[in-house]
């Protein structure tokens, strides 16, 4: 099981909002660190309320280019969500990313119909940005 179908299944599985937003907290703290040097206005994804960095670099893999994601959220619950984008983008091709529909997998967990709009609007801003970065 990889760890986003992992996350997607207990999401689904809990009860309850407030579960969901303790576990979404609690992936924050699975987001492996971002340099501190990436922390840069210029990595700061636009339509995000709280503050959002987001790095694509890409690395070879088996003569395939694969990303090697860097996000990080100074808002606990946005960095949550950003765990989320980590475990579904990092380490895909090109293709696979341009074929992820992130959002669309949450929609059988609730999760996104619970967020605030603005997280809502920035979550999609960062997958957004991820894709149109590995395009």
């Amino acid at each position: 099981m990889t760890p986003l179908s992992e996350a997607l299944e207990t999401l689904s599985l809990l009860p309850d909002w407030e579960q969901r937003y303790t576990y979404v907290i609690e992936l924050a703290r699975s987001l492996p660190p971002m340099p501190e040097a990436e922390k840069t206005e210029q990595n700061l994804v636009p339509g995000c309320t709280s503050r959002v960095w987001l790095t694509v670099g890409w690395k070879d893999a088996n003569e395939e280019e694969r990303t090697e994601i860097h996000l990080d959220s100074d808002a606990l619950i946005v960095k949550g969500l950003m765990a989320l984008v980590h475990s579904a983008y990092h380490n895909k091709t090109r293709h696979e990313i341009a074929a992820l529909d992130l959002p669309e997998l949450l929609k059988p967990t609730n999760l996104m119909q619970h967020l605030s709009p603005n997280r809502r609007n920035g979550f999609v801003s960062v997958v957004k940005r991820l894709q149109a970065l590995a395009a």
